[in-house]
């Protein structure tokens, strides 16, 4: 299939979209830790576990809306929905700005959980303007968008904490308001009238869109991967900030620089390596290697003893970014294409309450094992918990690719 003008431009958006959210939201992140610290006036081992429950507030404006979202672009357009999404985040990020109390952040996290089902839109403008077979290089393409924008956000966002932890989130608001003027001028609507279908409030709420994936033979025990890894892997924006400085005293500027560092290395694997990755083994075998990497490198940091290994460690992560494009592929693939803004939908759902349950855990555990009154003192245990769990989604998927595709674990061509 040959890509129209208006496709390509459709992708260039959607990826400039992605990369301009994920440089906003990683601003953040190296100052959110001492902002807590600040407006909370406690220390870092309490400041993780407020940390933890502002994550779960989030997720669960995620969980709850994320769906909706999804099946209003199915019936509405993909513009609309992108477009009220990004300006969200852009005044959300002046509301963190300006937050007085712990609770005002806790609304301003939920603000942003609401608004921020930019990518579930994005996700179902791949799906309506590419071919199934070029869908996996298409979404690794977004995947390396977000690698990029954290290699960008975080090493700002650090540097400009130096002058204050309220600083980067003006910075973010700036991002995110030129990004939807740009999209307001530029961005066209890629879903077609025949592709439309109504609007169903039973499709929409955050629970009846997990039904796409029972009516969908083969896409459960694909769910339950997924829910698994996810939330394994939310142990990283739970406590990356807070182990960072606990275990090795980090500036708000070396944590940017270190998720900058992971965000430079992921954008590699997934925009120049997925490609070929795919083309060489396929979606499952890439699949299998992402999984059985994340699950050796959190025992890694878990044991790790400075920033050199951290580094290295890094560089052995990053086939762990195949995971999330390969998923979303494989589960694309089987679904029609009238619905693949549910499908999207669904997939943010179980992703959003993995990982609010997955980062409430690892920041209590985190916060638990830095207390005074624990059994002994340490940052790491919540990357050994996190490494076991990473190791089961491993082997769920090594059984469902065993049923599934038994060539994949066989030898290749």
């Amino acid at each position: 299939m040959t890509a129209s003008p208006k496709s390509r431009h459709a992708v260039t958006f959607v990826l400039i979209t992605v990369f301009l959210d994920m440089v906003g939201f990683g601003l953040i992140m190296p100052v959110l830790p001492r902002l807590i610290e600040q407006v909370g006036q406690m220390d870092l081992a309490h400041a993780s576990i407020i940390g933890g429950w502002m994550f779960a507030a989030f997720s669960i404006a995620q969980f709850a809306f994320s769906p909706l979202m999804g099946n209003l672009s199915d019936r509405y357009g993909r513009r609309p929905l992108l477009l009220l999404a990004v300006f969200g985040l852009g005044i959300d990020y002046i509301f963190h700005a300006f937050a007085p109390s712990i609770f005002w952040l806790f609304i301003g996290r939920a603000i942003a959980g609401f608004c921020g089902s930019s990518y579930v839109i994005a996700n179902a403008y791949i799906a309506d303007i590419t071919a199934p077979e070029d869908r996996a290089k298409a979404y690794g393409m977004m995947g390396a968008a977000f690698g990029v924008g954290f290699v960008l956000g975080p090493a700002i966002g650090g540097l400009l904490g130096e002058f204050g932890p309220r600083v980067p989130f003006y910075a973010a608001a700036v991002i995110s308001l030129m990004n939807f003027a740009y999209g307001w001028f530029v961005l066209p609507e890629t879903l077609t009238a025949e592709n439309r279908r109504p609007f169903e409030w039973k499709r929409a709420n955050p629970f009846g869109a997990f039904k796409v994936f029972s009516k969908i033979h083969g896409l459960l025990p694909m769910c339950s991967v997924l829910a698994v890894y996810f939330f394994a892997s939310a142990v990283y924006p739970a406590i990356w900030a807070f182990w960072g400085m606990a275990k090795f005293g980090w500036s708000e500027a070396m944590v940017g620089l270190t998720l900058a560092a992971f965000g430079l290395i992921m954008a590699g694997f997934q925009g120049g390596l997925t490609g070929p990755a795919v083309a060489r083994w396929g979606e499952w075998r890439v699949a299998m290697v992402g999984l059985l990497c994340g699950a050796l490198v959190c025992f890694g940091y878990g044991m790790v003893a400075g920033l050199t290994g951290v580094v290295i460690l890094m560089f052995l992560h990053g086939p762990e970014g195949f995971v999330h494009p390969m998923l979303t592929t494989l589960m694309s693939k089987a679904v029609p294409e009238d619905q693949q803004g549910e499908l999207q939908g669904g997939m943010s759902a179980i992703m959003n309450l993995a990982m609010l349950g997955g980062t409430v855990f690892f920041s209590q555990i985190f916060g638990y094992f830095m207390m005074p009154g624990a059994p002994f003192q340490s940052p790491d245990v919540a990357f050994f918990v996190a490494g076991v769990l990473i190791a089961v989604s491993f082997v769920m998927f090594l059984v469902l690719v065993r049923r599934t595709e038994p060539a994949a674990v066989g030898p290749s061509a």
